[in-house]
C-alpha cells in the first residue's frame, strides 16, 4: 500500500486525531476509567457467571442472554459524556439505513454465537482455567489486527502471541486440570474448545468493529462507538431470547430459581448484577477501542483475565497447580510484552507530532 510508504507526520494516527478533539488530561482520564471498567467488569462478570453454575443455574441460553441483556445501560454514557463534535467542513454524510442494519446485524448475531461459546465454556470449566484459555484472545486479534486493520508485526507482538498461544496449550494438556464438580475429561475438553473459539471469534469481533468505525461509519466519537455496542446488543439480546424459547430452556427458569442454593432473591440478584457488569465491561471495551485500538482493547482484557484466577482462589477456592501458575506467569508475560511495544509506539507517534509543530511553525516564521 502506498500509505505505508508516506512519512509518518503526512497522514496522522487515530491516537493524534483524538489528541487534537480531546485535552490530554481528558483523553488518559477516559482511557484510565474505560481501563477499570474492564477489568472490574469482566472479573465481576466471570465470578458471577460461575457462581450461577455453582448454586444450580443451568440455562446456557440464559447465560449467554445476561452477557447483552442490560444494553440500555448504555444509554447512560451518552447521556453523561459529552464527545467533542467535528468540525462542520469535515461532515461526512453517514451511511444508507440498509448499511447501519447489515453491520449491527451482522455483528449481533456473531455476538450473539461468540456468547454462547464463552456460556458453555465456562459450564464445565473452573473460573481460572475459563480465563487462563481466554487470555489467547489477545494472540488471535494480533493475527485478525494484521489483516484486517494492517496492525504491523513487530518482534515484541509476535513474542507476545506465542507465549499467550503456549499458555493456553499447557492448560490443554494439563492432566490435571478439571472443571467444577467433577466435571468428566470429555465435557472438558468441550469447554476447552468453546472457550477457545470463543476467544478467537471475540477477537474477529474487535477487529471488525474498529474496521467498521475506519472504513464504514467514518466517525470519531464516543457516541458512535456506544450506539455500534447497543443496537448489536439488540440484536444478539433478540437472538439469545429466541434461543432460549425455541430450546425450551425456558421451562426449567422457574425451577432453577427455586433451587438455587442460595436463594430466589440471590438468584434474581445474581442474573441481575451479572448482566449489569457485562455491560460495564462493554463501556471500556468499545471506549477503548475508540481511544486506542481493538489490539490495546483485548490487551486489557487479557490483564483482567489474569486478575480473575487470583479472585476466584480466594471465592470458589479453585485448585492452582504449577502448570496453571506458569501459564498465568506465561499470560502475563505476553501481556507485558505487548505494553510496553504500545509505550513505543506511543513514543514515536508523540516525537513524530512534535516533528510537525516544529515544522508548521519554522514555515510560518518563514511567511
Amino acid at each position: 500500500m502506498t500509505d505505508t510508504e508516506e512519512p509518518v507526520s503526512t497522514k496522522p494516527t487515530q491516537n493524534q486525531s483524538l489528541s487534537n478533539k480531546y485535552k490530554r488530561w481528558q483523553w488518559w482520564s477516559l482511557m484510565s476509567l474505560s481501563i477499570v471498567f474492564v477489568i472490574v467488569g469482566q472479573c465481576v462478570s466471570v465470578l458471577l457467571g460461575r457462581f450461577y453454575y455453582d448454586q444450580g443455574g443451568k440455562s446456557t441460553w440464559m447465560a449467554t442472554l445476561l452477557q447483552t441483556a442490560a444494553f440500555p445501560l448504555l444509554y447512560l454514557p451518552i447521556l453523561l459524556i459529552s464527545s467533542p463534535k467535528d468540525p462542520p467542513n469535515s461532515s461526512i454524510p453517514p451511511p444508507s439505513l440498509k448499511v447501519f442494519a447489515s453491520i449491527y446485524f451482522c455483528l449481533g448475531a456473531l455476538t450473539c454465537a461468540d456468547n454462547m461459546m464463552y456460556s458453555v465454556g465456562l459450564l464445565y470449566l473452573s473460573a481460572s482455567t475459563y480465563s487462563l484459555i481466554c487470555a489467547s484472545q489477545l494472540a488471535f486479534n494480533v493475527v485478525f489486527s494484521f489483516f484486517i486493520n494492517s496492525q504491523r508485526f513487530t518482534l515484541l507482538i509476535i513474542n507476545s502471541a506465542v507465549v499467550l498461544s503456549l499458555s493456553a496449550a499447557l492448560l490443554a494438556i494439563n492432566d490435571e486440570s478439571e472443571g467444577p464438580s467433577g466435571v468428566s475429561h470429555g465435557r472438558y475438553i468441550i469447554g476447552f474448545l468453546c472457550t477457545l473459539g470463543a476467544s478467537a471469534l471475540y477477537s474477529l469481533l474487535l477487529s471488525l468493529m474498529q474496521l467498521s468505525f475506519q472504513r464504514v461509519l467514518r466517525k470519531e466519537t464516543f457516541c458512535v462507538v456506544l450506539e455500534m455496542q447497543i443496537f448489536t446488543s439488540l440484536v444478539a439480546t433478540c437472538v439469545s431470547i429466541v434461543g432460549l424459547f425455541a430450546s425450551g430452556e425456558w421451562r426449567g427458569l422457574h425451577g432453577e430459581m427455586v433451587g438455587f442454593g442460595t436463594g430466589s432473591v440471590s438468584y434474581v440478584m445474581t442474573l441481575v448484577w451479572t448482566a449489569v457488569a457485562w455491560q460495564i465491561c462493554a463501556v471500556g471495551v468499545v471506549g477503548l477501542i475508540f481511544l486506542v485500538s481493538s489490539l490495546f482493547s483485548n490487551v486489557i482484557s487479557t490483564l483482567s483475565l489474569a486478575v480473575t484466577p487470583m479472585a476466584s482462589l480466594v471465592v470458589f477456592h479453585d485448585k492452582m497447580n504449577g502448570v496453571k501458575i506458569i501459564a498465568m506467569i506465561m499470560a502475563l508475560w505476553g501481556f507485558a510484552c505487548y505494553v510496553y511495544q504500545n509505550y513505543l509506539d506511543d513514543k514515536k507517534n508523540r516525537r513524530a507530532q512534535d516533528v510537525d509543530v516544529v515544522d508548521n511553525s519554522t514555515r510560518d516564521s518563514s511567511c
